[in-house]
């Protein structure tokens, strides 16, 4: 238990020290680009009363004669209200009002943090109700957006408030319980950010406060509270809501987005039968979109506003005709766009699981997902996931199942799936799952991961395990081949094997073990 407090802290000393730089950097930019254009700074009233500090931008020239869309954007995770003014400015030039505003409990705005709760629902429309009578804004034509935060806070808002006719979800989640509590396993250097960062920027609410003792903790008597707590704060809770209300909803999120992997964003896409968009790019957590925060030229933020101009000022730009599955591999410059997501990944292709290997639990074999954004990023900008040798991954610690060499590149679209079988010593456990491109050398690069935990099962008893690894899309090259590698512990997750626990894998003849790839269409 020391040990793992001792690696909380680092991991949490960590975190926010990113976090304060990253804020730094954003709040200071677009400020100093927008001292000379005329932006209103605002207090506006939330649910309760809550005083939240806002800015509004519109249009140049207005005189009052006329009413123009609405966009409302909510502030991301610790970062102040300034974050959307360069984005925000060139929104205002193109014909929309804009009023960005930081969410309860953060920075000078009033309250507690109350992550996305109904009292940040009630607020989101609060800030209509104000811009709506402050501003020459049409009822008729009213959006949100944002980033992270603010990206998980405009969907649920429109879940809640059928004003809202668009929606771009900028990495933000769909499914809270399913991108930090995945398959009962904590996602620990996500929750340290969170915490972390809430803690020094804002003022967290006594219930996020125990929420985050009882996570770290591992407090399983709590776990139908954090489970009922995180789902009232998912828009997959209110799919029906978004699918009565038709609201156009676009997805934006990273490959590697280490605090909300994509497959909770591509689950709720699926579910959804209004208008809807889905783009994944390279990256991790709100990189793809933070250009686009100093005004830059931005691929997100392009698509972002194509998709208010079509849906809010009816402009016939195209968007809604363009394949609505829009893809930037990792491994590759272009776009791929398709039908919908089945389509992504049109080829499954099976490696056997063979043989029965047992190993030890409580030690990193070498094999991780690496670090909080840093790992991601690098994969982002030089195309250098976190690397393996898998010829000297210690056997005693990780199982190992090698493809052989492909003749040709194989093109990974989509979401791997792992079905084994295993016996444990103990009855609980923690086992995660990579997937390497293996090259000549035996340097393995790392594809996806995704974590398992159980509890409460019959020691020496065996049960099957069915897990989907982070959906991603990445090009294997032709002369290499593919490896799944299974091992107990990663420096991401929070891992529950005992002591002296060990796993035994096996295929039985009548249900063998395998990961499935899926393959782009050749």
């Amino acid at each position: 238990m020391g040990n793992h407090r001792k690696a909380l802290r680092t991991t949490t000393v960590g975190a926010v020290s990113a976090t304060l730089i990253a804020g730094s950097v954003l709040g200071f930019a677009p400020t100093a680009q927008a001292a000379s254009n005329d932006i209103r700074f605002v207090d506006i009233t939330g649910d309760g009363g809550t005083v939240l500090k806002g800015n509004v931008v519109t249009p140049s020239g207005t005189d009052g004669t006329r009413r123009y869309p609405l966009l409302v954007l909510p502030t991301s995770w610790g970062l102040p209200q300034v974050e959307y003014l360069a984005q925000a400015q060139k929104l205002a030039d193109s014909g929309y009002v804009v009023v960005t505003y930081n969410v309860r409990g953060f920075w000078q705005s009033g309250g507690r943090i109350e992550v996305a709760g109904p009292p940040d629902i009630a607020d989101a429309s609060r800030v209509i109700d104000w811009a709506l009578a402050n501003t020459p804004s049409d009822a008729r034509h009213i959006g949100m957006a944002g980033v992270s935060y603010g990206a998980g806070i405009s969907l649920l808002a429109a879940a809640h408030d059928k004003r809202i006719k668009a929606v771009a979800s900028l990495s933000g989640w769909a499914d809270l319980i399913d991108s930090i509590y995945s398959q009962r396993t904590q996602h620990v250097q996500a929750g340290a950010l969170l915490d972390g960062a809430g803690t020094l920027t804002g003022r967290p609410s006594p219930e996020l406060q125990q929420v985050f003792q009882d996570f770290f903790a591992s407090n399983l008597a709590k776990e139908p509270d954090l489970i009922a707590w995180g789902r009232k704060r998912s828009p997959a809770t209110y799919i029906d809501e978004f699918n009565k209300n038709g609201t156009a909803l676009l997805l934006a999120n990273a490959w590697g987005d280490t605090i909300f992997p994509p497959n909770q964003y591509v689950d709720f896409y699926e579910k959804l039968t209004g208008p809807k968009r889905l783009e994944l790019r390279p990256g991790d957590h709100a990189t793809a979109e933070l250009t686009g925060l100093f005004g830059l030229p931005n691929d997100v933020w392009t698509d972002t506003q194509r998709w208010m101009d079509h849906y809010l000022k009816g402009e016939d730009n195209g968007i809604d005709r363009e394949q609505p599955v829009e893809l930037k591999p990792r491994s590759s410059g272009g776009y791929e766009g398709y039908p919908d997501w089945k389509s992504v990944g049109a080829t499954q292709r099976k490696i056997d699981l063979a043989g029965t290997t047992t190993i030890h639990a409580n030690a990193d074999s070498g094999a991780d997902g690496g670090v909080i954004f840093l790992s991601s990023i690098f994969d982002q900008l030089a195309q250098v996931p976190p690397i393996a040798s898998i010829p000297l991954l210690p056997r005693r610690y990780a199982a190992v199942w090698q493809s052989p060499k492909y003749a040709t590149a194989q093109h990974i679209r989509g979401t791997a799936k792992l079905h084994t079988t295993v016996t444990g010593t103990k009855e609980s456990g923690t086992l995660v799952a990579y997937l390497y491109d293996v090259g000549p050398l035996g340097l393995g690069k790392l594809v996806s991961n995704a974590p398992y935990t159980w509890h409460g099962l019959t020691p020496g008893k065996p049960f099957g395990v069915d897990l989907e690894l982070f959906s991603t899309a990445y090009d294997v090259p032709a002369g290499h081949r593919l490896a799944l590698v299974v091992d107990t512990v990663d420096p991401l997750y929070i891992e529950h094997n005992p002591s002296g626990a060990q796993l035994t894998f096996s295929s039985p003849a009548e249900d063998p073990s395998y990961v499935s790839v899926p393959l782009r269409e050749q």
